[in-house]
C-alpha cells in the first residue's frame, strides 16, 4: 500500500508544513540497483589510538573504490597507506561548510576506558552534521564479552548507547550501526562493511552486529554475484517478503528452491519462473515434511547451501480469548516446523560446508505485542533457535542468523486499521515503513560466503524502531 503521508511530505508544500508543524519528515531512502557502486560519495575514516581495525577497514574502502578522507592523526593515515588506500586529509577546522560525507566510519577498538570515550566524541562532534541524506555511520568495536580488562569491556559496551543515539539524531534517512569484532576476526569484516555502507542496508539502523573468528572464508568472491553455484531453499516464497527473498538470492546468483503450501502453487510457479528457480509445494507442518524436503534437496541438487525459514502466519487474539487451535497453528508453523526441518537437514548432512541457516523472526519477538502472544512467543523462539544452534554449527563452519523485521509494507500491514498502520510507519528513526526488499537484502548478506564470521546474530530490519532493544 502506498504511503500517502510520505508522498505528501516530500512535495514542496509538504516540506514547508512538516517543518513548521514539527511533523515527521521521511525521505525517500537510497536502495540498491544492480551495477551501482557500494557507496556513492566520500567516506571519512577515523580511529581511536591503539585501534586494531583501521587497516582492515581501509582495505575494504580501497577495494570498493570509495573516495576516502582521514583525520590528520598519523596512526589512521599510516593504516590507510598500509592498505593501499590513497586517502585525502580532512580537518574540521579548515574544511568548507559544504564538505559532506556519505559515510563516517570509526574504529573504536582502541578505547580502553570510559575517559577514552572522548575519542568518539572528538571524531563525531565536528562531523555528524556533515552526513548526507541516506548516509551511513559505522562504529567498530571489540566484543566486550571477550575482553579480560573490565574497564575496557565497560567502555566498549558503552558504544551501544552512542551508536543508537546517533541513529536517532541524524535523520534524513541516515543509519548508524555498531560492529563488534572478536579477536582474530579482523579479516572477516569485508562482507559486513560492504553491506552496511551500501544502499542494501537502507532500513537497518541502530543494530549491534557481532563478527567472530571462523575457520571458513577467505575464498575469492564475485561481489556482484556471490551466490553463483549455491542452492537456496526459501519457505513461504510465493508472495510478499518470501518472494523478495527469492528474487534477491537469485539476483546474487543462487538457484532458489521456492517452497510454499500447495494452495499457493500457482503463485509459487510464477515466482520460480521469473527467477529461473524450481518449486516444492508442501505443508511444512506435515509430519513427513522434513524428510521430503531433505530428500528433494539431496536428490535434485546434491544438498543445499542456504536455508531461509520465512514461512509464517499470524492468528491474533488476546490470550484470554485465544483458542488452543490458534495457539497451536502459529507455534507449529512459525517455530516447531523450523526446528524439525533444521534437525533433519543437519542430521542428514544435507546442508553443505559453509552453509547458512537464516530465520525470519520479528520485532514482536523482542518487544512483545498485545493480541499476539502466540506470534510473539513463536518469534522469540526463533531467536532462541539462533542462539542455541550458533555455537554447534560454528564447529562445522556453518552459521545461523535471523532477521527481525519491524513495520514492512506488505499485504498484511496494508489491511491494518489506519491508526495502527500509521503508528507502525512513524514510530522509528526513519519515520516510514520498510519494504520487503530490505529484509531480503539483509538475508542475502547473511547468505554471502564471505559472511562466515557472522553467526548467532539477530538483526532488526526496522528503521530503528522505537520499540524493542
Amino acid at each position: 500500500m502506498a504511503d500517502r503521508y510520505s508522498q505528501l511530505i516530500n512535495t514542496p508544500v509538504g516540506k514547508v508544513l512538516s517543518k513548521q508543524l514539527g511533523l515527521p519528515s521521511p525521505v525517500t531512502l537510497d536502495r540498491y540497483s544492480p551495477g551501482q557502486p557500494v557507496i556513492s560519495g566520500p567516506v571519512l575514516l577515523g580511529a581511536a589510538p591503539g585501534g586494531k581495525l583501521a587497516k582492515s577497514v581501509a582495505g575494504v574502502l580501497a577495494a570498493v573504490g570509495a573516495q576516502t578522507y582521514t583525520a590528520l592523526a598519523d596512526e589512521v593515515r599510516n593504516a590507510a597507506a598500509a592498505a593501499g588506500l590513497d586517502a585525502k586529509v580532512f580537518s574540521a577546522e579548515v574544511a568548507p561548510s559544504d564538505q559532506t560525507f556519505k559515510a563516517l566510519v570509526f574504529d573504536a577498538t582502541g578505547i580502553a576506558s570510559s575517559e577514552e570515550l572522548r575519542e568518539a566524541y572528538a571524531f563525531f562532534h565536528p562531523t555528524i552534521r556533515r552526513v548526507r541524506t541516506s548516509g551511513r555511520i559505522i562504529v567498530l568495536g571489540a566484543s566486550p564479552e571477550n575482553l579480560r580488562n573490565p574497564r575496557q569491556a565497560v567502555a566498549q559496551r558503552a558504544l551501544e548507547g552512542l551508536v543508537r543515539s546517533i541513529g536517532k539524531e541524524v535523520k534524513r534517512g541516515a543509519s548508524a550501526n555498531l560492529v563488534y569484532v572478536a579477536g582474530k576476526a579482523e579479516n572477516r569484516v569485508d562482507s559486513t562493511l560492504r553491506f552496511l555502507l551500501s544502499p542494501k542496508s537502507a532500513y537497518v539502523s541502530g543494530q549491534v552486529i557481532r563478527i567472530s573468528a571462523s575457520p571458513r572464508g577467505g575464498e575469492a568472491i564475485d561481489w556482484e554475484r556471490p551466490l553463483v553455484g549455491k542452492v537456496a531453499l526459501v519457505t513461504g516464497a510465493s508472495r510478499g517478503i518470501g518472494r523478495a527473498i527469492a528474487e534477491v538470492l537469485s539476483r546474487d546468483g543462487g538457484h532458489v528452491v521456492a517452497l510454499d503450501v500447495p494452495g499457493q502453487e500457482r503463485d509459487l510457479s510464477e515466482v520460480a519462473g521469473l527467477i529461473g528457480g524450481t518449486t516444492l509445494a508442501l505443508d511444512i507442518t506435515a509430519a513427513n515434511a522434513p524428510v521430503r524436503i531433505a530428500e528433494h534437496l539431496q536428490e535434485n541438487h546434491g544438498g543445499v547451501d542456504i536455508v531461509v525459514h520465512n514461512a509464517g502466519v499470524t492468528r491474533d487474539k488476546t490470550l484470554g480469548r485465544m483458542s488452543e487451535q490458534l495457539w497451536d497453528v502459529v507455534i507449529g508453523i512459525n517455530l516447531t516446523a523450523q526446528e524439525a526441518v533444521n534437525a533433519e537437514l543437519i542430521e542428514r548432512g544435507t546442508i553443505r560446508d559453509n552453509g547458512r541457516i537464516i530465520s525470519v523472526s520479528s520485532i514482536s519477538g523482542i518487544a512483545g505485542n498485545a493480541g499476539q502472544t502466540n506470534y510473539a512467543t513463536s518469534k522469540a523462539g526463533v531467536i532462541g533457535l539462533v542462539q542455541a544452534y550458533a555455537s554447534p554449527l560454528a564447529k562445522t563452519g556453518q552459521t545461523i542468523n535471523a532477521v527481525a523485521p519491524g513495520f514492512i509494507e506488505t499485504q498484511m500491514t496494508a489491511s491494518m486499521p489506519i491508526p495502527i498502520r500509521e503508528a507502525g510507519r512513524r514510530m522509528n528513526s526513519m519515520s516510514q515503513g520498510g519494504l520487503p526488499v530490505d529484509v531480503a537484502e539483509t538475508i542475502a548478506w547473511f547468505a554471502n560466503p564471505a559472511s562466515a564470521g557472522v553467526n548467532g546474530n539477530v538483526v532488526r530490519v526496522c528503521g530503528q524502531s522505537l520499540l524493542g532493544a
